[in-house]
């Protein structure tokens, strides 16, 4: 286990910089802060899947042939590719082409016939991979966007063995999560409406999506997450749930064979560091970083330690 200092830059990530109520300090990675969510310049690619959903896609950066490793970035349960930018500038000034996409339901994309599962959300994935020819990829997912992550290498073994060069797998877990007390009550403010009445509240909300983060976050990464949280569907809110309450990929992980790194923040509350922790001891030869005084929000909180995850293993 290796446990990585606090970094030692800043990172914020809202639609709006002006929404932080102060002058955000400009990135490491250019002129633009972290507190601005505007997706970096890039191609807009439609992916469709076997069951009829439409995957919407942007792809930045060099084309593979000059490019190093590409790297994918699935996102969290009601996020977007908009979480995936601060990280995506990093990995954009190292040389990277960077392919960022909204899981089915959220952001841009649409729903499909099939039921909302991980097993599914990894179709979608291979789906992304395959239509775009990635090859030698790193895939980094984070919290549901990790589940995605090892549902394509547990279910797609000869895409990953032939295409995919290394996994992080970010605030994430492999079962468990229908279990805890925390993800019960969770899942009851969603079924009754509460989740959403408290996060459509301005200081509810911010209160509420507040708990998801660790020590001192810059207040546009809480509104942008809480505004993400809101702008999606309840019904893919709650199937999502659902599906995640409902996963167990202990009984396939021990086959994933590609080098991997687990991501947690020590503060984690939403998905607790045991879960985090247990994926190492299903996949073999996986190294496990852990960030003391962050919480679940690792690409916003943390964009440098996510990139240099990314970067060691491409």
């Amino acid at each position: 286990m290796t446990t990585a200092p606090p970094s030692s830059t800043g990172s914020s990530p809202s639609p709006s910089p002006s929404s932080t109520g102060q002058s955000p300090s400009p990135s490491s990675t250019g002129s633009l802060p972290d507190t601005d969510l505007t997706l970096p310049p890039g191609t807009a690619i439609e992916v469709h899947t076997d069951d009829g959903a439409v995957l919407s896609v942007s792809v930045h950066g060099a084309d593979t042939a000059t490019a190093t490793s590409p790297v994918v970035l699935p996102h969290c349960w009601t996020g977007s590719r908009l979480v995936g930018v601060p990280v995506t500038r990093r990995l954009l000034a190292a040389g990277h082409r960077v392919v960022l996409y909204d899981q089915r339901g959220h952001g841009s994309s649409e729903l499909g016939r099939d039921p909302v599962t991980v097993e599914r959300l990894g179709a979608d994935l291979a789906a992304v991979v395959r239509q775009l020819d990635l090859r030698d990829v790193v895939v980094a997912g984070h919290s549901m966007g990790g589940m995605t992550t090892m549902a394509l290498a547990c279910h797609h073994p000869d895409l990953v063995r032939e295409r995919v060069r290394g996994l992080v797998l970010i605030a994430t877990a492999g079962y468990g999560l229908g279990d805890r007390w925390r993800s019960r009550l969770l899942r009851r403010a969603i079924l009754t409406g509460l989740a959403a009445r408290a996060t459509r509240h301005p200081r509810a909300g911010y209160a509420a999506v507040r708990s998801t983060f660790g020590a001192a976050p810059e207040r546009a990464h809480v509104e942008a997450t809480r505004a993400l949280f809101v702008a999606t569907p309840d019904q893919v809110v709650r199937d999502c749930v659902d599906a995640m309450g409902a996963m167990d990929l202990r009984p396939v992980l021990r086959g994933v064979d590609v080098p991997t790194t687990v991501l947690l923040g020590r503060r984690d509350q939403l998905i607790v560091n045991p879960l985090t922790r247990a994926i190492v001891d299903h996949i073999t030869g996986a190294e496990l970083i852990e960030l003391p005084g962050a919480g679940h929000m690792l690409p916003l909180e943390r964009p440098d330690d996510v990139a240099a995850a990314i970067r060691a293993l491409a």
